[in-house]
């Protein structure tokens, strides 16, 4: 009976497990080993395929493509640390402040929008902005504005849309942690004289905090290689890597470069999701659950 419960289990675990094997192999592992090989082949006079650093050196060698990056970095960490400071108090309204229907109807408000493409998102943002939009009409109704003003096109508007399109991903997390708190915590707290300031940053912040590793890192990672958002509401002089390493694959057909160049952006970027981590004192395997 033994051998035969344990030769059941092991059937199921290869039904099971086989499909997503082959999913993770043929639609993941070998299309990203095949353009981290291409990311090191340059080709010759010859026209053969030879050996080289130098689509990564020239990464370095053109401060358009590493200025481009560090300024992707940078917005990046902005819009999550935005997205962050709007999360944390929409969460603890919804756990802690509403009634179970009020929080059940905002956590389907959140929701609703995502259920459509990001691009239709972005457009419904653009309607908003843009010169003949809403928001400058009623401006120019209420005579606040003598005329419409140009909204889009810009960092700010970019950066606004990047916070749309991601606040989800952080508000989540927050929540399935933030759920877990006993209230009798800030009662308590309350109750001895505490601050607010201080409840949250001694109980609530610390006790949501692999909540909000796990949101900084998949929103930090969303921003990082969006592609839609900053293309459309960026502008031509709102330059994002993503858009460096579209050109290198559709423009100029160089696959190795653009190959690099994702390969440049998934290590950097797994290197300051590894230094926010250290900081911080999480572990991956905590954040992750």
């Amino acid at each position: 009976m033994t051998n035969y419960r344990r030769h059941k289990i092991k059937w199921s675990f290869l039904v099971f497990f086989t499909p997503v094997f082959l999913w993770l192999m043929l639609l993941f592992v070998i299309p990203n080993l095949e353009l981290f090989r291409l990311s090191f082949l340059l080709m010759d006079d010859d026209g053969g395929m030879v050996f080289s650093m130098i689509n990564y050196v020239a990464f370095f060698e053109d401060s358009v493509y590493w200025l481009t990056f560090a300024r992707t970095v940078g917005y990046s960490l902005v819009v999550t640390i935005l997205v962050l400071i709007v999360a944390l108090p929409v969460s603890f309204y919804i756990t802690k402040i509403a009634n179970i229907k009020t929080s059940g109807l905002l956590m389907v408000m959140i929701l609703v929008p995502f259920w459509v493409s990001e691009i239709v998102r972005v457009y419904g943002l653009m309607l908003l902005f843009r010169e003949s939009g809403i928001i400058n009409t009623i401006l120019v109704n209420m005579g606040l504005l003598k005329e419409p003003i140009e909204m889009l096109y810009n960092d700010a508007s970019m950066i606004m849309g990047l916070i749309y399109t991601t606040i989800l991903f952080m508000i989540v997390p927050i929540v399935g942690v933030m759920d877990s708190l006993d209230d009798s915590m800030i009662e308590a707290a309350y109750d001895l004289g505490a601050k607010k300031k201080d409840i949250w940053r001694t109980i609530i912040i610390p006790h949501c905090m692999p909540g909000i590793m796990s949101g900084c890192i998949v929103v930090f990672m969303l921003v990082l290689g969006n592609y839609i958002t900053p293309s459309m509401m960026g502008g031509k002089y709102s330059l994002w890597f993503t858009q460096q390493i579209y050109n290198q694959f559709i423009a100029y057909l160089n696959w190795n470069q653009g190959a690099a160049f994702g390969f440049l952006l998934l290590f950097i970027s797994s290197f300051v999701i590894w230094a926010a981590l250290k900081l911080t004192g999480q572990k991956l395997t905590e954040v992750v659950k």
